[in-house]
């Protein structure tokens, strides 16, 4: 009942404004040019009646930034305020509608609704020119903002830092600066792998709505993110290709094969920084993998347990004699304590873990089983990156800090030591599905099914 209201509610709305556009035009054409603009209201009418975004389009905004603007700015009209600026609107439009071959998804009803306006300017009331102005410079900033740093929404980032008052400036002083189409060719990214995904979007994808459409338009975007937010050393790994990459000044030093999360218990994506290395870490089960995984072979064989180094303890981290539990009285509802897995070679963390700042338990690791790096699946984790390279990686970033030698001693039982990093490392766990590799473009298989 309530959607029926609101859909009327709409239907009076958008009729409303047919009504009063067309008693503006009614003023402004005469003859066939009535006739001909009164045709292209319609069909702006008919998609303002089917979406309603007309109406809802501002609260859709990212009203902060716009409102910054116009304190800035001090006036409520910035587009509307003279000719030249109804122009410079008119060329941003413009450009807009072809943001597709910039590997970005602009609106074009919106487009449609915001070029009324502006042919129709002379007859609209003051509130309603403020409410159109607003709308254009937020989809203005907007398209600035994700031209420039691309539009990636990792499941934590805490790199990212807002630059809405970049955005701002470069808008404010556009007019008597430059162009439309200049502005956008230096703000626009000038990577090597970014400009050859444009490329290939533009002369080897013909139909716009394909599957291989979105995954480069995915990667451009992940390409845009980088190069803003990338410090001087980072590394990135890469879940649909199951790679991993560490760059310093730039350049590329070292690649690698990575062991990355399963469908059912997928990596996730994140922006952070490394801060730490661990050598002979323990590795703290987590509950689900106890219960679901762990706890069945327990029960199963008990000298599972000491086969593979692992000790009980309760959720203080108090160790709990094993031998003393009834097993065969627990399951994955009531089960009461942790398993802990001794440092050594047969940890599942390796003698190696990267820490990484983040609200998950994921972390980049070495691995007991190196043999895995040879397969071609390697979606096998339960989120974690399994490092193929990760002594080499640890040189790397902490050099003569780490005794490599002893880490590779293969000893039990060795003492955990955290080895603080001279600086914070990115780390950048992505979900990239086209990546490029001199002039190739490579396009890898959507595992987690995400691009859609």
């Amino acid at each position: 009942m309530n959607n029926k209201k609101n859909r009327g509610r709409e239907g009076t709305n958008s009729k409303k404004f047919s009504i009063f556009i067309y008693s503006m035009t009614d003023k402004m054409f005469r003859g066939n040019d009535l006739i001909l603009y009164r045709i292209l209201l319609s069909v702006v009418f008919v998609s303002c009646l089917v979406t309603n975004s007309f109406a809802q389009q501002p609260e859709r905004m990212e009203e902060t930034m716009v409102q910054k603007f116009y304190t800035l700015n001090q006036n409520p009209l910035f587009w509307f305020s003279s000719d030249q600026n109804i122009q410079k609107a008119t060329e941003w439009l413009t450009m807009i509608a072809c943001s597709r071959d910039l590997g970005i998804i602009s609106n074009k009803l919106q487009s449609d609704q915001i070029r009324v306006a502006l042919l129709t300017n002379k007859n609209l009331d003051f509130i309603y020119k403020e409410q159109r102005d607003r709308q254009i410079t937020g989809w203005v900033l907007n398209f600035i903002k994700e031209l420039h740093e691309g539009n990636i929404r990792f499941a934590y980032d805490g790199v990212n830092s807002s630059r809405d008052s970049f955005y701002i400036d470069q808008l404010l002083n556009s007019n008597s600066r430059e162009s439309v189409s200049q502005m956008v060719s230096r703000l626009e990214c000038q990577d090597h792998d970014y400009q050859r995904l444009k490329q290939f979007l533009n002369d080897s994808i013909g139909t716009k709505d394909t599957i291989k459409f979105k995954k480069v338009v995915v990667a451009m975007n992940y390409r845009r993110y980088l190069v803003v937010n990338h410090p001087k050393e980072y590394i990135v790994a890469n879940i649909p290709a199951a790679e991993a990459t560490y760059y310093c000044n730039d350049s590329l030093k070292l690649k690698m094969r990575a062991i990355v999360g399963m469908k059912t218990s997928p990596s996730p994506t994140i922006a952070s920084y490394f801060t730490s290395i661990v050598t002979f870490p323990q590795w703290n089960v987590p509950h689900s993998i106890s219960v679901r995984e762990i706890l069945p072979k327990v029960q199963l064989n008990v000298d599972y347990l000491e086969k593979n180094d692992f000790e009980v303890i309760d959720i203080k981290g108090n160790l709990i004699e094993d031998s003393l539990i009834v097993w065969k009285n627990y399951n994955k509802n009531n089960f009461p304590y942790l398993f802990r897995q001794a440092t050594g070679p047969r940890n599942s963390l390796g003698v190696l873990k990267f820490n990484l700042q983040s609200p998950f338990s994921i972390y980049l690791h070495s691995t007991n089983s190196q043999s895995l790096f040879a397969r071609e699946n390697r979606f096998l984790s339960h989120g974690c990156i399994r490092l193929e390279k990760a002594f080499e990686l640890a040189r790397y970033l902490a050099g003569d800090k780490i005794d490599i030698k002893e880490l590779k001693r293969d000893k039990k039982n060795m003492q955990s030591k955290t080895i603080r990093l001279p600086q914070k490392i990115g780390v950048f766990i992505v979900y990239l599905p086209v990546t490029v590799s001199g002039d190739k473009v490579i396009l890898w298989p959507d595992i987690y099914g995400l691009i859609n």
